[in-house]
This record gives structure tokens, C-alpha cells and sequence, in this order.
């Protein structure tokens, strides 16, 4: 978005979660969860293969997020500061007041409610303190839990289908059907 400066970084927290801005000293953690192939089966990305991959990544994030281009967030567990994921809003549209969310979470968490928890936090977030009226997401339609965690979030299935690859559904989620 041309008007947004995500300066301080917005942390987000939740009865369980922090959501903070992905740190360098979060290496190993970034590239446990992009090197997984079972994270990445859905995803149209290449796999990390080395430390140095996850170290680009997060030099990549941090460069959108000070051109205010995308918000990134480490999602950690509050008691620990385990680094379990990330979630993030991007490909924002100033002229229709969108964005697109994303994420993704380490296997041996999830299951455990924490994307749905931070996923919630991020849409208040999204609808109350920046001008987004709408939120997109894009899913594998093999992709079940993803599907099953967009359905709990109250996003419905657009009519339309990804023009670039009719193997993954896009789905929507109104503010005005928030209030």
C-alpha cells in the first residue's frame, strides 16, 4: 500500500501467541519451516535448501515490510518464544482495499488451534487499524486443512477461479460481513 508505514512493526498478541516481526536470529526456525516438503506440498514455492536460502528470505520480508509492501509476522508460542510459523497480508491493493493472507505452521503444531488464533488476531488487526474491506486467500484445493481453517474463519469460496492455476480455490472475506 502507498500510504502504509508498518513502522514500529504492529506486534500482535493473543492469549497464547505473540506475533512479532521475524528477526535474523530466527534462521533456523524460517528454514525448518521452508525446507519442510509436507509444509511446501501446496505451496508454489521452491523449498529451502540452505540456511542461506531462509537468510534471503527473511532480508526479502524485511525490505517489503519497510516499503510497506507486506506485513510478516513470526508467529511464537508467548510462554516459550518458540517460533512455531508465520502469517502474513500481502499483495495489498490500495484502490480496492484488499490484501491477501498467507501462512503457514511447523507440523508438530498444528492441530493445536494456533493458526486459527493467529489468524484471527491478524484479520482484526487487517479490518480495524488498516483500510481493508477485503481479505483474500488462495488455498490447493487438495489442501484440506487449510480449506477447513479458511471455512472457520467465515471466508467464503469466490465464483471465480485462480487464472493462473485453476488447482487452487480463492476465497474472500468481507469486513462488512464481520460486523
Amino acid at each position: 500500500m502507498t500510504t502504509k508505514a508498518f513502522t514500529p512493526f504492529p506486534v500482535l498478541t493473543t492469549e497464547r501467541l505473540t506475533l512479532r516481526q521475524v528477526l535474523p536470529s530466527d534462521v533456523n526456525a524460517v528454514f525448518a519451516l521452508r525446507s519442510d516438503n509436507e509444509i511446501n506440498k501446496y505451496l508454489d514455492r521452491q523449498p529451502a535448501k540452505t540456511l542461506e536460502d531462509a537468510k534471503h528470505f527473511i532480508a526479502n520480508i524485511t525490505e517489503n515490510i519497510q516499503k510497506g509492501e507486506a506485513l510478516y509476522w513470526g508467529i511464537t508460542l508467548t510462554e516459550s518464544g518458540t517460533f512455531v510459523g508465520s502469517i502474513c497480508l500481502f499483495a495489498f491493493s490500495d484502490q480496492h482495499n484488499t490484501s491477501e493472507i498467507g501462512y503457514e505452521l511447523l507440523k508438530n503444531h498444528q492441530s493445536k488451534g494456533i493458526m486459527t488464533e493467529a489468524a484471527n488476531v491478524v484479520i482484526a488487526y487487517a479490518f480495524q487499524t488498516l483500510p481493508l474491506q477485503t481479505i483474500e486467500a488462495s488455498s490447493h484445493k487438495n489442501n484440506q486443512a487449510s480449506i477447513k481453517l479458511l471455512d472457520k474463519l467465515h471466508f467464503k469460496k469466490a465464483t471465480t477461479q485462480d487464472p493462473t492455476d485453476p488447482d487452487f480455490l480463492l476465497y474472500v472475506l468481507d469486513k462488512r460481513e464481520q460486523e
